[in-house]
């Protein structure tokens, strides 16, 4: 079985207080996050972290304050969920498949199971769920390390995942 670690978002603008668009409580998440990219690397699986790369006039700025922007502090990573052999692939969107590299590197790549955590559950972890379950990936969502806005929609998403197939642990 080939397994991808998909390290949704977990970038300063939303993981932290001081964020642009924070998600309340998501820094308790990022040790637990830093140990699965620790954990995918070790076990020899591909470990993906998807990131926000928006431009200073990006059109996701007419729904969101802006967040993440190119260059700036915001748009890192933790360190601690920074790991050797992590491969990172920026978007411009809610949904990571808008990259044609993720698209690429889940239908070459052979993987048959994928693990992901991350933020927002509802929005862009929900986003890459559907988008693995779509290429008939098993997926399995890590609950201790996902951070929702919405605890409705993420219960939604997740009840939705789980008629879909996928693990929810």
């Amino acid at each position: 079985m080939r397994t991808l670690y998909l390290d949704v978002d977990t970038q300063l603008d939303f993981v932290y207080p001081s964020g642009a668009l924070y998600v309340p409580g998501a820094e308790g998440i990022l040790e637990r996050v830093g140990e699965l990219n620790r954990e995918a690397i070790a076990g020899g699986h591909r470990l993906v972290a998807t990131m926000d790369a928006h431009t200073e006039n990006d059109p996701e700025f007419a729904s969101w304050p802006h967040h993440c922007v190119v260059g700036t502090f915001g748009q890192r990573k933790p360190e601690m969920t920074v790991v050797p052999g992590m491969r990172v692939l920026t978007k411009q969107s809610v949904n990571c498949f808008t990259n044609p590299e993720m698209d690429m590197l889940v239908r070459e790549g052979g993987f048959t199971h994928a693990v992901v955590y991350g933020v927002v559950t509802e929005i862009c972890v929900m986003h890459a769920v559907n988008g693995l379950l779509d290429r008939g990936l098993a997926v399995e969502i890590r609950t201790d390390a996902v951070k929702e806005l919405s605890r409705d929609a993420a219960d939604a998403f997740l009840s939705k995942a789980r008629e879909r197939g996928a693990r929810v642990r």
